[in-house]
């Protein structure tokens, strides 16, 4: 079945601002996996009558309704009930969910259940039940008057589990046909480039489907295939991915991984070498990047966060007359960084960064986004300027990005543009 949907968050909080909504962007990506189409995303704050006027307008523009938020046990989530009066359906005890909602209680909080909490295993009648293994509130799904509706709870890690976990599943099962999905992460275009570099592959995709993500620092495209086997999707995404290999080249950093690190942890440990980073305007991002990957043990040995001269001098051995002559933001001292990063720790490899996140100059004139980084090995150390604009935020991802996709580039032997 083809659905087309709309995600209805509830919750004050969202619209006050205090919280992002995280779900529903989320649940959209998920969705689109398995094909679904997202046509609509709302947010409506803690009131009955607000939420089922929401609801009415939505079962008119869309066949699958997901709501998240609101399925507590206070006085404030009423979703449930405000969704069950619009569609028609009565609430009714499951008895797994209370069983589930006990068992957390008994194995995670290991505390006696307070009284109201099995006013969450009220469902509501005919649905199919999600169990909630991440936390107590359940979800659900069921259908009415040719709407499917889904209940999930608002907490980002419990929403997470049962979308994957419940939902995805649920609606595989629903569809006669098997929907694969491919990611190929890309680094050093952006959006607008990849999508002018495609135009022609995307102008002709249907099945496969081809569409471009973006975020901070790289560009993430989702090939979605639709057959009868999971054989047939990939025979029938083959010429595409392809296609895109061959225009987009050595910026393609991997396909069906999660992020650039996890690629640079692979090839490390593949070549049975190491890696340490000395960090000045990064301020140890590089290294809490690598370590979030399992295993990095056996590729990272460590860092320096050398946010002053005095460290960069007295810890990784930076002459003083370098610091000197041409300042912290330069290519000799992010050379030294590098190599004084490497000598001190016995890495194979090692990478630095130094640079200007702003909000102003530094005390040589350098410009807001100048950042140099800095790759030693075995061959040699080679240093890398670069112009990353403005934003604290952004200037600092943006140089550890291009450090890792130094190392990538290295250990896979292809140029840096």
């Amino acid at each position: 079945m083809n659905y087309t949907a709309e995600i209805i968050a509830v919750g004050t909080e969202l619209l006050l601002g205090n919280v992002a909504n995280t779900d529903a962007q989320m649940i959209s990506e998920a969705l689109s996996t398995v094909g679904v189409n997202v046509l609509y995303h709302t947010a409506v704050g803690d009131n009955a009558q607000r939420l089922e006027e929401v609801t009415q307008i939505a079962r008119k523009r869309a066949d699958l309704l997901i709501f998240t938020g609101g399925l507590g046990p206070t006085y404030d989530d009423f979703t449930k009930d405000v969704v069950c009066r619009t569609f028609g359906k009565e609430l009714v005890f499951f008895p797994d969910a209370a069983a589930t909602i006990q068992h957390y209680y008994d194995t995670v909080f290991c505390r006696p259940m307070p009284e109201g909490t099995l006013r969450q295993a009220w469902l509501p009648e005919g649905c199919t039940f999600f169990r909630n293994d991440a936390g107590t509130a359940p979800g659900c799904v069921f259908e009415a008057d040719g709407t499917t509706v889904v209940l999930l709870p608002g907490v980002p890690s419990e929403c997470t589990y049962m979308t994957q976990q419940q939902l995805l599943p649920w609606l595989r099962s629903r569809s006669p046909q098997v929907i694969l999905s491919r990611d190929i992460r890309i680094f050093g275009l952006s959006e607008p480039k990849v999508q002018a570099m495609l135009s022609e592959v995307m102008d002709e995709a249907v099945n496969p489907s081809l569409a471009p993500y973006a975020k901070t620092g790289e560009v993430m495209l989702r090939m979605t295939a639709k057959a009868d086997a999971e054989e047939a999707c990939l025979r029938l995404m083959e010429p595409m991915l392809a296609q895109v290999r061959t225009i987009l080249g050595d910026h393609i950093y991997g396909e069906d991984v999660g992020s650039l690190e996890e690629v640079v942890v692979r090839l490390l440990r593949e070549k049975k070498l190491t890696l340490s980073a000395a960090e000045s305007c990064t301020g140890g991002l590089i290294a809490k990047r690598l370590t979030d990957i399992p295993g990095a043990s056996a590729a990272f040995c460590g860092g320096v966060v050398s946010y002053t001269n005095e460290v960069k001098h007295a810890v990784l051995g930076v002459p003083q007359d370098l610091l000197d002559e041409y300042g912290a933001v330069s290519e000799p001292v992010a050379r030294a960084m590098a190599e004084g990063a490497r000598r001190i720790t016995g890495a194979d490899l090692a990478l630095s960064v130094t640079g200007v996140a702003g909000p102003d100059k530094d005390d040589r004139g350098n410009e807001v986004g100048t950042v140099f980084v800095g790759l030693s090995t075995p061959e040699g150390t080679a240093v890398r300027q670069l112009a990353l604009g403005r934003g604290r935020e952004r200037i600092r991802t943006m140089a550890a990005h291009y450090a890792l996709d130094m190392v990538r580039r290295y250990l896979t032997d292809t140029q840096q543009e």
